[in-house]
């Protein structure tokens, strides 16, 4: 592609706006980008445009929040361009940590091949730690230190006289993950950070490597996320962002470093995308009409060319039975008269515990759909199990995956035998492999454990040697199929599932799709590292993301949360149970004040913002809550959008037999594809 053919491509498809986004590459600059105003457009055309002029691969970075983006952002740069692209880093923030961390993380005292800790690997620390400093179960609720942690780890708090008891088992926590040579995923941040103040000459050979940086999402980035950005570049530096669409505060996010880089870099340009390309003119002007009554945001008036559309439709069931029934109905009656497909449509809910009517109703009507959220593939416990035998064979040291493993197969290492060796390792202080080590070498008569459970050990340990060829070269799904059948994991699986066969055989074949995904994996052309560490890498980032990375299934309607609902769109959104109490949600208003009102409200806007052509809300008149039932009252959210576009909803009319029988005739007609409810 030479450079009058992209000229002409920005001028053909970029308003003024975009193209000056587009065409200012030089300098600090900050891209206000509303909803569904062409940000990703603006960002791989920019990228496209540095390419054309001249800038090398290698001196760019993008950085944004999911692989799902990332691939996106790359796969349209690598259509613009028509080049490979090998040497562009287009990066979560959390795998750019992980790039840092793999080749400098030994100047900071850890070892090159250290593990990262999802969720369930942190809690079990942090049990583990609990127990040693004799903390009780009541005491013990790993979800809400988890979260303490993550606050002090990443300065969103600090210790009070409150919190003052989990000091220790934070220090503890934090030693554990040194000891076994393991990271959790603030630390894929805060660690990066360490290493550029400690090593300032190892700063500026990132600083010189990447000269001009981008951020999506940036009302979405943490203090931390801020710092390490900031960090790495003082010059030449894209933020693209909106203020009134930052809903994750709870995660850390803080839409106030919009304010920060405003201070931080004077000389910056703004340029705001106002134009909506997705939406009709009054979903924006009801979005507007909500969003303004937030203080503290970027004055901004989204605006549509695509007419004014349908009037935004309000209906008040009787409860949340009644609203499913809507829902249901609704989506059917649209199908018929507009010949859509479900795909075409996104129900949107404030709280997972919404769903359960909803996903009844469209069982009942036979209606398939797709739920986000849920337990993740790499969260299933045979999934864990064959992971955990990775991650030990690439990390002897990594104790919280050889605890879950070396009992599994069962081997006749009991209760006793772990204890000894972590006793062991403890007055060694060691890892436990070290200790199992040293127990194996042991004579017999000094020997802790019973020379059965010795053996035990042993062939454990040669297990896990004996796959070590898994590091190296090539053919990492047949290494992984031919230890499954070394550890007779199948055998296990059926011990443990006596009553059900069938459980076994669906559970054998989670770990089979797990070998064939890591087949294609290894056999991509696009992989250039296919050895295990880079596997580990890539699943546990990819788990982080959940859903965010799965391909979207088509031909089914999409029930979410409306954070899951970000970044996508639907022509026909409904938006479950307007009420006071969820949306805004009831704890969200009593835990954070106004500034959480401001946050609700933001959520809201994001949920009206998904829909392209028709907008419907419902808002119950009762809801069940803890086995009563109580009368809610709409959203004051309701009463900010403008009365002049919304019309009050009537229950569609009752149907004789011949006309029923027609409008299914209708349906069949139009949806040719075989209808498979979710189970």
């Amino acid at each position: 592609m030479n450079f009058m053919s992209l000229e002409e491509q920005l001028k053909n498809q970029l308003n003024p706006e975009q193209y000056r986004a587009v065409t200012t590459i030089e300098g600090p600059i900050l891209i206000i980008a509303g909803a569904g105003s062409g940000k990703t457009r603006v960002i791989t055309y920019r990228i496209a445009n540095m390419l054309e002029k001249g800038i090398p691969q290698s001196q760019i970075l993008a950085l944004t929040f999911t692989n799902k983006a990332a691939k996106e952002m790359s796969d349209r740069i690598k259509q613009l361009t028509g080049k490979k692209l090998q040497n562009l880093t287009i990066s979560t923030f959390h795998a750019f940590g992980v790039k840092i961390l793999r080749q400098d993380i030994d100047k900071i005292g850890y070892r090159p091949n250290f593990s990262i800790y999802d969720e369930t690997d942190r809690f079990s620390l942090i049990k583990e730690t609990g127990r040693e400093l004799k903390f009780t179960q009541d005491t013990l609720d790993v979800y809400k230190i988890g979260i303490l942690f993550s606050d002090i780890k990443t300065g969103r708090k600090a210790f009070t006289d409150e919190t003052d008891a989990y000091k220790a088992l934070y220090e503890g926590y934090q030693e554990g993950l040194k000891l076994y040579n393991s990271v959790d995923f603030d630390d894929l941040i805060t660690l990066p950070i360490k290493l550029f103040r400690e090593h300032p000459e190892v700063l500026e050979e990132y600083r010189n490597r990447y000269r001009y940086i981008m951020v999506d999402e940036f009302q979405d980035t943490s203090h931390q996320q801020y710092e390490l950005m900031h960090l790495l570049s003082d010059k030449n530096v894209a933020v693209v962002g909106d203020d009134d669409q930052s809903i994750y505060s709870w995660r850390g996010a803080d839409y106030q470093n919009i304010v920060n880089f405003e201070k931080d870099f004077p000389s910056m340009t703004e340029i705001r995308l106002e134009q909506n390309y997705r939406s009709t003119g009054t979903i924006l002007a009801a979005a507007n009409g909500v969003i303004k009554h937030n203080t503290n945001r970027k004055d901004k008036e989204l605006w549509s060319g695509k007419g004014d559309g349908k009037p935004i439709e309000l209906f008040m069931p009787e409860n949340e039975a009644a609203e499913a029934d809507f829902i249901a109905e609704s989506i059917q009656g649209i199908c018929a008269e507009e010949k859509r497909r479900y795909e075409d449509f996104g129900v949107l809910i404030r709280s997972n515990t919404q769903s359960r009517p909803i996903e009844e109703a469209f069982l009942e009507a036979n209606i398939p759909y797709v739920m986000s959220g849920g337990t993740s593939f790499f969260e299933r416990k045979e999934i864990k199990d064959i992971i955990s035998y990775l991650r030990v064979i690439s990390n002897h040291d990594d104790d919280i995956n050889l605890l879950r493993i070396i009992n599994t197969p069962r081997r006749g290492i009991g209760r006793s035998a772990i204890d000894a060796i972590n006793k062991i390792a403890d007055s060694l202080k060691s890892s436990l492999w070290t200790s199992i080590e040293h127990i194996c070498a042991l004579p017999e008569d000094e020997c802790p454990v019973a020379p059965k459970t010795k053996a035990s050990l042993q062939e454990f340990l040669e297990v896990i040697e004996g796959n070590k060829s898994m590091l190296g070269g090539s053919g990492l799904s047949k290494k992984v199929h031919a230890m499954v059948d070394q550890i007779e994991y199948y055998d296990y699986l059926i011990g443990e599932n006596q009553k059900s066969e069938k459980a076994a055989r669906f559970k054998m074949m989670n770990v089979d799709s797990l070998i064939k995904s890591m087949e294609q994996w290894e056999n991509n052309p696009a992989n250039e590292d296919t050895s295990l560490y880079a596997y580990l890498n890539r699943i546990t980032l990819l788990s982080r993301d959940d859903l965010d990375d799965g391909e979207q299934d088509t031909g089914k309607v999409n029930l979410m949360t409306v954070h899951a609902s970000k970044g996508l769109e639907f022509p026909v959104v409904f938006i479950a149970g307007a009420e006071e109490g969820l949306m805004p949600h009831a704890r969200a208003v009593e835990e954070g004040g106004d500034q959480a009102v401001e946050e609700e409200r933001r959520l809201f806007y994001v949920a009206v913002t998904r829909a392209r052509d028709r907008l419907l809300i419902s808002s119950c008149v009762n809801r069940r809550k803890m086995n009563a039932t109580v009368e809610c009252k709409p959203s004051r959210f309701l009463d900010e959008i403008p009365e002049q576009l919304v019309k009050y909803h009537e229950r569609s009319k009752e149907v004789d037999a011949e006309q029923a029988h027609e409008l299914l005739q209708n349906m069949l007609k139009n949806f040719a594809r075989p209808r498979v409810p979710k189970i």
